[in-house]
């Protein structure tokens, strides 16, 4: 039997909420994966290390905390990242953690992007903020990203067809880009100087 994939889900949230929708998001995805996938899945919740990571001005005086999130992000074969807006954007420490991600830890490594805002008016902050960050840091960003708003949810069920369906989709097609990658071999990096 082959080993699982390793899927790391990171939440970009700095306030931790068990009602979180970002979170509930995640889950949802991260469901529809595991249909799909055989995988091992981690969680890497921002707002357990906020406080410490807002202290650190580098990589070198992260917490062991923020440590073992940057190394768990960077070991990822799959990377869900899913961010809320804020202020028509993602929140500044989710931003500070992905600053100390070393720079090439995420070099072709497939990310499926998604993010939750109070209305659809934020809907492009997958295509116009999420995408770029991580193509900077070189990650094949998914082409299907997946956005919710609050009336997509009841409690903690998804109460959108057109929301499941999306989900649905970008799990379907991660599924299909990472066995695509699975049969063939891995280029070296190049770096240029």
């Amino acid at each position: 039997m082959s080993h699982p994939l390793n899927v790391v889900a990171l939440i970009g949230s700095p306030t931790s909420s068990a009602t979180s929708r970002t979170l509930l998001l995640v889950r949802h995805l991260l469901e529809a994966l595991q249909q799909r996938l055989h995988a091992s899945v981690t969680l890497v919740e921002l707002a357990p290390i906020a406080r410490s990571l807002g202290q650190s001005l580098s990589r070198a005086e992260a917490s062991s905390e923020v440590e073992q999130a940057l190394a768990t992000v960077e070991s990822a074969d799959l990377l869900v990242v899913a961010a809320p807006v804020y202020r028509g954007s993602y929140p500044g420490l989710f931003k500070h953690l992905v600053d100390f991600i070393e720079l090439d830890a995420l070099v072709d490594t497939p990310v499926l992007l998604a993010a939750t805002g109070g209305s659809e008016r934020h809907a492009l902050v997958i295509d116009h903020q999420l995408r770029p960050l991580f193509s900077f840091l070189q990650a094949h960003t998914l082409p299907i990203g997946v956005y919710a708003t609050p009336a997509d949810f009841a409690g903690a069920q998804v109460n959108s067809t057109a929301l499941q369906a999306r989900i649905e989709l970008a799990a379907e097609r991660a599924a299909g880009h990472l066995a695509v990658q699975a049969v063939l071999a891995p280029a070296p990096l190049r770096r240029i100087a």
